[in-house]
């Protein structure tokens, strides 16, 4: 069996590196790659020999989820109240390195919002307990209580 060879962006991914610094990296010598054509692939005992541990395994495919959420009865100033709270919360996340993406929409015509988030499953559930919380905690966010996603 052929050993798994990785694209720079490949490694870049893996370890939370730009692109030009694994390039620079190959470069200064402080990775072996070799050159196929126009581009480098890094075998994993040439990454292993940089970082000292081993890739993950190829078959660990990562999951991705994707959910929407749709709240009722609500208003404008609830809508953007609601929205903001989710996307500070995606953003100054933990650094779990899950992802996400959110994207909210209001319909002010039927009173409606949709969230769409997409992203690693444990993240997206962490984000859904926020959103069931601030819904159904009853703290005066939408503008009847009684409203749940």
């Amino acid at each position: 069996m052929a050993e798994k060879m990785y694209s720079v962006e490949e490694v870049a991914d893996l370890l939370g590196l730009h692109v030009r610094t694994v390039r620079g990296y190959i470069r200064a010598g402080r990775l072996t790659a070799v050159r196929i054509g126009k581009q480098y692939r890094i075998s994993a005992a040439d990454l292993e020999a940089l970082t000292g541990r081993r890739p993950p395994p190829a078959s660990a495919a990562p999951v991705e989820v994707s959910s929407i959420v749709q709240v009722d009865g609500v208003d404008r100033v609830a809508a953007d109240r609601l929205s903001t709270l989710v996307l500070a919360a995606v953003n100054t996340g933990g650094g779990s390195g899950d992802q996400l993406r959110v994207q909210a929409v209001h319909d002010e015509e039927r009173s409606r919002m949709k969230i769409v988030i997409l992203g690693g499953a444990a993240a997206t559930a962490d984000v859904l307990r926020l959103i069931d919380a601030v819904i159904g905690g009853g703290n005066g966010l939408l503008a009847s209580g009684d409203d749940h996603a």
